[in-house]
C-alpha cells in the first residue's frame, strides 16, 4: 500500500499522534509536530491555536455532515432512522487515512488526561449537534437526546471496529456505525 500523502493539516494531526504516542502529550512540542510535518510553526498556527486542536481535527466537519444526514432524512423517518442517515453522511470522511491514523490515535489519547479529556468535549458536542438536528425535525427534546447519544455510542463503537478490523480491511465505515446502531437500538429495546 502506498504512503499516505496528506496536506498540511493532515501531516500536522498525523505528526501530531505519531509523537504523542512516542514521547506523550505532555513532552510534545508544537515546534516538533511541525518540523515532524515538514511545515513551519506559523503554518501549524494556522491551522490549529495550540496542539490540543489537534485531537478535534475535522470534528467541524463531522458534526455538520451529521446534521445534513440528519436534516435530509425523509420526513417520515424515526429519530433513529435520522441518526442512521446521518452516520451514512458522516463516513464519507473516513477514508483509509483515517483507519490508519485510529489505532495511533487511540494509543496517545488512552496516554494523556488532557487528551481523553478533549475527547469527552468533542463526544458531547456531536451529541449536541445531532440532538439539535433532531429537534429541528420536530423530535421532542427528550427523545432527540437519546437518539443523539445512541447516535454518537454507535458513531464511537462502529469506529472503534471498523479501525481494528483487520479481515475487513475493505469494508467502509457506515456498515460499522450502522451495525453498533442496530445493535444499540435492540439493546435499548430490552431495558424495558
Amino acid at each position: 500500500m502506498g504512503r499516505w500523502e496528506p496536506g498540511a493539516r493532515e501531516r500536522l494531526v498525523v505528526a501530531a499522534v505519531d509523537l504523542f504516542t512516542e514521547q506523550g502529550y505532555d513532552a510534545t512540542t508544537v515546534a516538533q509536530i511541525a518540523e515532524r510535518a515538514g511545515v513551519t510553526k506559523s503554518t501549524f498556527f494556522r491551522h490549529f491555536p495550540d496542539k490540543r486542536e489537534l485531537l478535534v481535527a475535522g470534528q467541524e466537519t463531522l458534526c455538520r455532515l451529521l446534521t445534513e444526514g440528519i436534516a435530509g432524512a425523509p420526513g417520515d423517518a424515526t429519530p433513529l432512522e435520522a441518526v442512521a442517515a446521518g452516520l451514512e453522511r458522516a463516513a464519507i470522511t473516513m477514508g483509509p487515512g483515517s483507519r490508519e491514523l485510529a489505532p495511533r490515535l487511540k494509543a496517545a489519547v488512552a496516554a494523556s488526561t488532557e487528551l481523553q479529556e478533549r475527547d469527552t468535549l468533542k463526544t458531547v458536542s456531536l451529541a449536541a449537534a445531532m440532538t439539535a438536528a433532531l429537534v429541528a425535525r420536530g423530535v421532542p427534546d427528550p427523545t432527540a437526546a437519546l437518539a443523539g447519544e445512541l447516535g454518537v455510542l454507535a458513531f464511537k463503537r462502529g469506529y472503534a471496529e471498523w479501525a481494528e478490523d483487520a479481515r475487513g480491511a475493505d469494508g467502509e465505515l457506515a456498515g460499522y456505525t450502522l451495525a453498533a446502531l442496530d445493535e444499540l437500538r435492540a439493546a435499548s429495546a430490552s431495558l424495558g
